[in-house]
């Protein structure tokens, strides 16, 4: 039975993109990547997305301290096919490498941006106020 396209990722796409993550990361850590920004740069992995063939594997990465984090998806982008090749030895049981596509991963700014207005003085106000009802 064909999947609708609202149903989400089957569960072979999600435990792929762990693997893929893992070890996206660890070429990452390692330093294998010969680009100075890159090294430069400490990059979080927060998830990896597989298309339904398995044939691209969407980063999203956080670049953490950087001061251009477009450049530094410019980077990985400009050395996919290397990081693809790294790769590869820590996902042989797959029959196509994927190919990566890096995209920025605004979920940290959104837990920062949600977490500020949780605290803000009229949110705040509205939380006591709801406490004292209970009582």
């Amino acid at each position: 039975m064909p999947r609708s396209a609202s149903s989400g990722p089957s569960q072979r796409q999600l435990r792929v993109g762990e693997q893929v993550r893992h070890a996206l990361a660890d070429v990452l850590q390692r330093g294998e990547v010969r680009d100075d920004l890159i090294e430069a740069t400490v990059i979080s992995v927060s998830e990896v997305r597989m298309s339904t063939d398995l044939k691209i594997a969407t980063a999203y990465v956080a670049p953490l301290a950087a001061k251009d984090d477009q450049a530094v998806i410019k980077a990985l982008a400009q050395n996919a096919k290397f990081i693809r090749g790294r790769v590869s030895g820590a996902l042989k049981q797959m029959k196509y490498m994927p190919e990566f596509r890096f995209r920025l991963d605004s979920s940290y700014d959104n837990m920062a941006r949600i977490d500020q207005l949780l605290r803000s003085p009229e949110v705040a106000r509205d939380l006591d106020s709801d406490d004292q009802e209970e009582n």
